[in-house]
C-alpha cells in the first residue's frame, strides 16, 4: 500500500491525542518561545472538545424486541432505576427519546418508535427520525429479521451510516428449546443455526456481507454481546471511539484494561493544567489544596473506570451484595470524595521520579515528550496522576472480579 496519507497521519495522531500535526507543532513552537504558559489555551480547547463531543446510537426495530432494555444494558442500569428507558410488552416509545448515559452525559443511545407501529408506518418512519443525526444504527428483532427492518437497513446503507443486526432475547429461544427436550445440550450448534437463517435471509433481501449479533441483554457475559460492542468499538473512530469505550459497562477486566489504556493518554494534558506543586523535596513532596484540575482528572478517571458512588452502588445492587462490602474488596483512599488529603495517603512522593525520555516516546507522542520532559513541575503531576490511574485501575479490576463472581 505504501506510505500512510498525511490524512492518514492525522487520524493516527488524533486516535492517541486528539491534536493533528499541525497542533502540535504549534505546541512546540509556542512552548519554546513562551513556556508552558503558552501551551495551555490549547490544551484546554482540546479538553472542552473532547468533553462536549457527542456519540448518538439509535437503537431500532419492531415493538417488544428488547430496544428499552438493551439500552439500559448497555447503560449498565437496572429496569428500577429511575434513569432507565421504560420496557414492557406493548409500544412504550413514541417518538425517538435519548437516554444519557449516566456519568459521560455526551453518549446518547437512542429508543425509535417501533417500525411499523400504528403511527409509524415503513415510509413515514425513514422521513420522520432524523436518521443523520445518529453515529450508528442497531436493528434488533426477536425473530427473523422482517421487511421493515431490511427497509430501514437499506435506507440507513444510504445515508452512508453503518447499521448491526441484533438477534435479542437469545437465551429465551434456549430456555424453550431446554424445555421441549431437557437433554438439550448442543446450544453453540443451536445458536450457529440461528445465525445462518439470519445471515441468509438478509443475503436474499440484497443485505451485503451481513453480521447478525446474538444476545441476551440480561446475560450480557453470555453469546456475543462482548462481540457487539467489540464491533462497535472498530467502527468508531478517533475521538467517538475513546468515549465510546469509556461509556461501556464494566463486564470484564478486558474492558477495564482498554479503559485504562485511553484514560492514560490523558494524563499529559491534565498535567500540563494542574499548575505547580506546593513543593517538591524529593518524596516528601505536598500539594497545594485548591489544585483542582488534579482533582478533577482524578475525578474522571474514577467515573470512567465505574469506580464514583453511583456506579458501585448499581453495581453492587446488581450482583446483591452490600455496597459498603463492595467497597472493602478494595483498599485505596481514591473512592468517594477526592481530595488533596486523599490523594496526599497514598504516599505517591515515592513514586514521583523524572520519567526517561524512552518512556515519554512510548507513552506520548515524541514530539510532546520532547517538550515536557524539560519541565520539571510537569513531570510531577505527570508521574502523581499516572500512579493514581494505576491504582484505581487496579481497584476497578478487583471490583468486576468480586462482582462477577457473586452475579
Amino acid at each position: 500500500m505504501g506510505g500512510s496519507s498525511s490524512s492518514e497521519q492525522v487520524a493516527e495522531t488524533e486516535s492517541s491525542s486528539f491534536f493533528t500535526q499541525e497542533e502540535l507543532s504549534k505546541l512546540t513552537s509556542d512552548f519554546e518561545t513562551a513556556g508552558v504558559e503558552s501551551v495551555k489555551p490549547l490544551i484546554k480547547k482540546k479538553i472542552t472538545e473532547l468533553n462536549k463531543t457527542e456519540l448518538n446510537i439509535a437503537v431500532t426495530g419492531e415493538t417488544g424486541t428488547g430496544k428499552s432494555t438493551f439500552i439500559n444494558a448497555m447503560r449498565g442500569l437496572l429496569s428500577t432505576d429511575p434513569r432507565a428507558a421504560k420496557s414492557g410488552t406493548t409500544e412504550t416509545t413514541t417518538e425517538p427519546t435519548g437516554y444519557s448515559h449516566p456519568t459521560l452525559l455526551n453518549v446518547h443511545y437512542w429508543d425509535l418508535p417501533g417500525i411499523g407501529s400504528t403511527r409509524f408506518t415503513a415510509a413515514k418512519y425513514l422521513t420522520e427520525m432524523q436518521f443523520k443525526k445518529y453515529d450508528l444504527f442497531i436493528i434488533i428483532s426477536t425473530t427473523r429479521f422482517k421487511e421493515n427492518d431490511m427497509k430501514l437497513a437499506r435506507e440507513i446503507k444510504r445515508l452512508g451510516k453503518r447499521f448491526y443486526f441484533v438477534r435479542s432475547k437469545i437465551e429465551v429461544d434456549l430456555d424453550s428449546m431446554r424445555e421441549e427436550n431437557p437433554s438439550f445440550n448442543e446450544e453453540e450448534e443451536e445458536l450457529d443455526k440461528i445465525r445462518r437463517d439470519c445471515v441468509q435471509k438478509l443475503k436474499e433481501a440484497e443485505i451485503l456481507s451481513p453480521k447478525v449479533f446474538l444476545i441476551s441483554s440480561f446475560k450480557k457475559e453470555k453469546f456475543d454481546f462482548n462481540q457487539l460492542n467489540e464491533e462497535l468499538e472498530r467502527d468508531l473512530k478517533n475521538v467517538k471511539k475513546m468515549i465510546f469505550v469509556l461509556a461501556l459497562p464494566n463486564l470484564s477486566v478486558k474492558i477495564i484494561q482498554k479503559k485504562h489504556e485511553i484514560l492514560n493518554k490523558h494524563i499529559w494534558m491534565f498535567a500540563t493544567l494542574s499548575g505547580e506543586l506546593g513543593t517538591v523535596p524529593d518524596s516528601n513532596f505536598s500539594l497545594s489544596s485548591d489544585n483542582d484540575v488534579l482533582i478533577d482528572a482524578i475525578v474522571h478517571f474514577q467515573k470512567s473506570l465505574g469506580l464514583d458512588d453511583a456506579s458501585l452502588q448499581r453495581l453492587a445492587e446488581k450482583a446483591g451484595i452490600p455496597l459498603e462490602g463492595l467497597k472493602a474488596t478494595v483498599q485505596t483512599p481514591l473512592l468517594g470524595e477526592i481530595t488533596t488529603d486523599a490523594i496526599m495517603k497514598l504516599n505517591y512522593g515515592a513514586a514521583v521520579v523524572a520519567i526517561s525520555a524512552l518512556e515519554f516516546a512510548v507513552e506520548l507522542n515524541p514530539i510532546l515528550g520532547s517538550i515536557f520532559r524539560k519541565d520539571s513541575s510537569f513531570l510531577m503531576m505527570y508521574n502523581i496522576l499516572r500512579a493514581a490511574l494505576k491504582d484505581l485501575t487496579a481497584s476497578a479490576e478487583i471490583v468486576v472480579k468480586v462482582a462477577c463472581e457473586t452475579d
